[in-house]
């Protein structure tokens, strides 16, 4: 085995959930990520907790999906196996990216209702979303296999630490403001709430990698025009060129350069998922290349995202209403050229660089 992959394990073991003794685990993960498997198997016996292994098929899903088409069900006994749970570890993998690319879009969004209280279950959980390398994932990144791999592990073992205390500068910043304003190229000018409203730092904890700050926007308080210039790749198909407009927090206009159709499906899947969840900044600037992986692309340093659906409740002040949707989907803005973010009326980011940076202008 690569020891690349037991320290990946012991990373996730010790500083993304620490497991302690009696947990109650569940790891999930395809069989290409076996390995990643069997090295935290090890590290949970070593600490006397009690792991599940529930291994997951893109393949299976598919041929479900398209047998059943319909109205799903939410499987009683899934949901109790995540509400005896203690930690949740599940990772990406698979060999075909593009495995469920032709199940219909109205299906998905089925699939995704019936599974909302499966999820709020999962997340309210101490869990962690990792990324194993396969061949598949090097391909959709335009990598070869050692090189993907290097990539994915150099990404997960960065120092946590000095990390999160770079993070925390922009934390401090937001978490004292009521506004942000982004502004990128000539097509994205976005102005949001942040008052009452938690801005979280993420260092590798329930997302490894970490590499963000992100926090949710108050509901009803974002307005403006958004071109998300980076393309994302949900259920199986690739999204360019999305174009959204808010108002009074709602999602009123919308078109995509490439499968608007699923964007369209994506931001009817119910209420909530016409409205803004999530705010997030990228500030992990190992992640230097795009790679059609939000779990990577999300973070890297010079860009931005914003997730239509679902907020995280702990960003969510008491006053506020936290947004509520069966969908949660991140698109990104490049801002390393001609572009700002503004707090209150002050730049604390210009193309790329923050405030608290040497090099800032």
């Amino acid at each position: 085995m690569d020891p690349r992959i037991r320290e990946h394990a012991q990373t996730i073991v010790d500083h993304s959930t620490d497991i302690e003794a009696g947990d109650n685990v569940v790891v999930h993960m395809p069989s290409e990520a076996e390995d990643l498997a069997v090295a935290l198997h090890e590290l949970i016996g070593d600490r006397g907790a009690n792991p599940v292994f529930l291994t997951n098929s893109d393949r299976a899903e598919r041929a479900f999906l398209r047998a059943r088409e319909d109205e799903f069900d939410t499987p009683a006994h899934k949901l109790a196996l995540y509400e005896e749970m203690d930690v949740y570890i599940v990772a990406r993998s698979g060999g075909n990216v593009s495995e469920k690319a032709d199940v219909a879009p109205e299906t998905n969004a089925a699939f995704r209702r019936a599974e909302q209280e499966i999820l709020h279950e999962r997340l309210s959980k101490t869990w962690c979303l990792t990324q194993f390398p396969t061949t598949g994932h090097a391909q959709l990144a335009g990598m070869s296999t050692e090189a993907y791999q290097n990539f994915v592990w150099d990404a997960v073992t960065l120092d946590w630490d000095a990390q999160k205390e770079f993070q925390q500068q922009m934390v401090d910043l937001m978490n004292d403001a009521d506004e942000v304003r982004i502004q990128s190229g000539e097509e994205t000018d976005i102005t949001m709430s942040l008052a009452g409203n938690e801005t979280i730092n993420d260092y590798g904890e329930a997302n490894l990698p970490g590499g963000e700050v992100f926090t949710a926007p108050v509901r009803d308080e974002v307005d403006g025009d958004v071109y998300f210039d980076l393309p994302l790749y949900r259920y199986g198909r690739e999204i360019e060129g999305a174009r959204l407009t808010f108002e009074d927090g709602k999602v009123v206009s919308h078109s995509a350069e490439r499968n608007e159709e699923l964007l369209t499906s994506i931001l009817d899947t119910d209420e909530g998922s016409r409205y803004l969840g999530e705010l997030g900044i990228g500030m992990n600037r190992a992640i230097d290349q795009f790679t059609y992986n939000m779990l990577f692309d999300e973070k890297m340093g010079d860009t931005v995202h914003m997730a239509v659906g679902s907020a995280y409740a702990e960003c969510v002040g008491e006053e506020n209403e936290v947004n509520e949707s069966a969908e949660h989907v991140d698109m990104i803005v490049d801002m390393a050229e001609n572009s700002t973010i503004e707090l209150d009326g002050e730049v604390v980011q210009r193309n790329g660089t923050f405030v608290f940076e040497e090099d800032f202008e």
